[in-house]
């Protein structure tokens, strides 16, 4: 990914991603009581960077995020992305590396699901917004 990614369309995330990356992560990395990380994905249709700020914890090694969109009945597109295209570049604070993502299998989402909403209390109430599970991602650094 050589290109500048495209960063999210919502408007206070890209302003989060802005002062983020503005700042090598001392500012927006630490974000309302949890801490947060810059996933870029590639567009699995335009090929193109894309980048948006999540909520993680982490597992070990790895780092965890969970694909909610507040509940939405579709996955996000980063998530979309990340499936086709699971190589990825992810920036916590000032370091900047390259990650494979993976979807947890329901064990590891058992065991992962109460870290992130400890994290981040309402992903239980997102999930009891949407019929679709939501995802769990694990991030492991390459």
């Amino acid at each position: 990914m050589s290109a500048e990614p495209i960063d999210s369309p919502t408007g206070w995330v890209r302003e989060h991603i802005d002062r983020y990356v503005s700042s090598d992560g001392v500012h927006g990395h630490e974000w309302n009581g949890t801490t947060t990380l810059l996933l870029t994905t590639t567009g699995r249709r335009s090929g193109e960077p894309r980048r948006t700020a999540l909520i993680y914890q982490r597992a070990g090694e790895d780092y965890v995020v969970v694909a909610a969109q507040g509940g939405a009945p579709t996955h996000p597109a980063w998530y979309l992305n990340l499936q086709a295209r699971p190589e990825v570049q992810v920036q916590v604070a000032g370091d900047r590396f390259t990650a494979r993502a993976r979807t947890a299998d329901e064990a590891e989402r058992a065991r992962l699901w109460p870290v992130m909403t400890e994290a981040w209390p309402d992903y239980d109430q997102y999930q009891t917004r949407t019929s679709r599970r939501i995802p769990v991602v694990v991030l492991e650094r390459l």
